[in-house]
């Protein structure tokens, strides 16, 4: 299974959270909201112009800019 950016998954799309790149002083703000490793995450939507991301991960919905989304790295399921 290869890695990819999150930001590549189709809308309603499920993959695991493989790594973080996301540099260290905005990385906490991400990992309080629940996106760790190993977690399961659903692309939902991008905005209208791409920017912002909505994922769903542990039964919420959570927006993220797409260079960040750009920067967490999935593993898709079998």
């Amino acid at each position: 299974m290869d890695i990819i950016p999150l930001s590549s998954l189709a809308p309603g799309a499920k993959a695991v959270v493989a790594e973080i790149r996301v540099p260290v002083e905005h990385r906490g703000r991400l990992l309080e909201m629940g996106l760790l490793v190993g977690t399961t995450v659903e692309l939902v939507r991008f905005a209208p112009l791409g920017d912002p991301v909505e994922i769903r991960i542990r039964g919420y919905n959570l927006s993220l800019r797409k260079h960040e989304a750009e920067q967490v790295m999935v593993r898709q399921g079998r």
